[in-house]
């Protein structure tokens, strides 16, 4: 299992479209076939960064994802709010206490 970290900054008035579609479609992110946990962190001193922190099985797991018809809708939607490049690793966890 690996997590993907993915970092949006979103322009002052666009915090609320990115959270309805969000909530649309989180539990099906959640339940996309490879998911095992999927976390929305907002920075506490920049109300517009956002992240997200999603728990997948494989690397092939998130590519299917990325490659489905649900990730073109929900990235198409949310990748035009944008107010500054999106950053993203896959990480895997070494040690957790």
């Amino acid at each position: 299992m690996f997590i993907r970290i993915v970092k949006m900054s979103f322009e002052n008035d666009k915090t609320g479209t990115f959270l309805e579609n969000f909530n649309l479609n989180k539990d099906k992110i959640r339940n996309f076939d490879g998911c095992n946990s999927l976390k929305l962190l907002r920075d506490k001193n920049n109300p517009n960064i956002f992240f997200t922190y999603s728990y997948w099985q494989s690397e092939n797991h998130l590519n299917s994802y990325r490659k489905s018809e649900l990730f073109k809708s929900v990235w198409g939607k949310t990748k035009v709010l944008f107010n500054n490049k999106p950053e993203a690793w896959s990480v895997d966890t070494i040690e957790s206490l």
